[in-house]
Formats: structure tokens, sequence, C-alpha cells
């Protein structure tokens, strides 16, 4: 009996996934510079859209054609949020995304709470998954905080007189939030790729600001090669290079020939940044 005493050792029960996703998530929404990033992206679209309409920018009615969205910025709860978005998509919300998935691992790795993941024990396929649904949530949160602000915004502004499309056609308050809820989802998926790359950095290093450099700096890069003709044998396999088509769900009908191509295209970089992610993971499991 003593024999067996002593040869026993405790088996450590593996931690239910509904309490790490929870606790990532608290450990996400709880870090003060993620509520700042939050503050400051739910109030650009009320600044400008206040900006717009006090300058007098805009009468109210439909665009002109092509018109700058920011023309129509403060008149319309649609065209509000959707511009917002279109501008702050090509900088501030990847930077947003970028950081969040540079703390998800390389952060913790760099304050060695990454160990205690692993006493929970969490397999790297759970701890890939729980990393990645925060990302994926701290992306649909800022998408969904800024379009709400823009919403809000807008009606106070404009009222629900004002939701023309680019064509010139109008819309009713239910056809807006139906294409803004399109606008969400597809900004959203666009983030989380970004997210899914930031991931795969992370597994590399353990600076946080090397991963955040990385996401930036391959922002900028493919912004040069879309202004490239010499290299537009390469633009399909660029991530932004469809994020300039957000603006087409203010068009009646919609055109999505674009837009879906770039949510598959998305879909791909998803699948390599968490391949990546995982093969590391697995690599330094052994």
């Amino acid at each position: 009996m003593d024999t067996l005493a002593a040869g026993w050792q405790p088996t450590r029960a593996a931690a239910p996934f509904t309490r790490l996703v929870w606790s990532e998530l608290r450990w996400i929404f709880r870090r003060p510079r993620t509520l700042v990033v939050l503050g400051v992206l739910g109030a650009i679209p009320v600044i400008i859209g206040l900006s717009v309409h006090l300058s007098g920018s805009t009468d109210g009615g439909p665009p002109n054609g092509e018109a700058p969205l920011f023309v129509t910025f403060a008149s319309s709860a649609l065209a509000l949020p959707v511009g917002t978005l279109s501008v702050t998509l090509m900088f501030l919300l990847p930077l947003t995304v970028a950081m969040v998935g540079a703390d998800a691992i390389a952060g913790e790795q760099s304050h060695g709470t990454l160990r205690g993941w692993l006493l929970a024990p969490v397999t790297r396929g759970r701890l890939l998954t729980v990393k990645a649904l925060g990302v994926a949530v701290a992306a649909l949160v800022a998408v969904t905080l800024m379009t709400s602000t823009g919403v809000v915004t807008g009606f106070v502004l404009g009222g629900t007189d004002g939701l023309f499309t680019l064509s010139g056609t109008s819309l009713t308050v239910v056809e807006a939030l139906g294409r803004i809820g399109i606008t969400i989802s597809w900004v959203a998926v666009q983030l989380f790729a970004v997210g899914a790359v930031a991931l795969a950095i992370s597994t590399f290093t353990e600076h946080p600001m090397v991963v955040v450099a990385g996401i930036l700096a391959g922002d900028i890069l493919f912004g040069v090669l879309l202004m490239l003709s010499a290299v537009d044998w390469l633009h399909p396999f660029l991530l932004t290079v469809s994020w300039s088509a957000l603006p087409d769900v203010l068009r009646d009908p919609i055109p999505t020939g674009t837009l879906t191509e770039g949510a598959l295209r998305a879909g791909c970089y998803m699948l390599i940044g968490l391949s990546i992610a995982y093969a590391r993971l697995t690599a330094k499991d052994g």
C-alpha cells in the first residue's frame, strides 16, 4: 500500500474551455491600453461627424455620383460609420488588432505568464484557439463600437431621412442597418486575418513591439506595392487590395464581386497565419 502511495502521481484535470476563453477576454479588456484605444476608436466617428456638420460641408441631400464619403458623413447614419471604417481600416484598426495579437503570445512570453496556461494543463491547439478567439472578439468589438457611435451620431445629426446610397437611391432604416451589419462582418473578417498574421509573428518573438512593427511594416509595404503597376501580378495576393472596396456597400445594388474576393482572401490569410502559429507552438512543445 505504501509502495502504491509512493508511486502515485496526481493527475491534473484540463481547464474548461469556456473558463479559458472568459479568462482571456477579461485579460484583454481589463488592460488600460485596450480601453484607451477602444475609447479613441469610439470617439472618431463622433468627432468626424460633428466636424463636418459644423463646417457646413454637406446639405443633407443624396451624394453626387462619386462624391467623397466625407461629403455625406454628417448627414447620413449609413455613410458616417462606413466612411469612418473605410478610413481607419488603412492604419488604425490593423494597429489595434496587431497590438492584441502581439500581447496574446509574445506579451505573455515576455512576462512569463504563458507558462501558467501550460500548467492548467492546456494543449497547444487549445491555447491557440483561445488566443485566436480573443483576437477575433477584440476585432469585432472595435468594429462594432466604431459603427455604433457612427450610426448614433448620424441619426442625431441627420435623422432617418438622409440614408442615401452612392447610386442616389434612398434606403429605409432597416435596409441601412442591414448594410451596416454587412460592413461590420466584412471589416471584422479582414481584421481577424491581420490578427492571425500577428499571432504567427508572435510565436517567433518575445517582444510585442516586434509584432506590431511587423504588421505595420507589412501594411505600409502592401500599400506601396499596390501603387506599383510593375508588380500588378502580385496585387491579387495582397490582403489590403480589397480594402478600398468597402464603400461598395453604399451602392445600389451592392457589387459583391470584390467584397466576396476580399473575404476569401482574408480567409486564406487566416488559415496560413494560424497554421504557422500552430506549427511554431507545437515545435516549442517538442
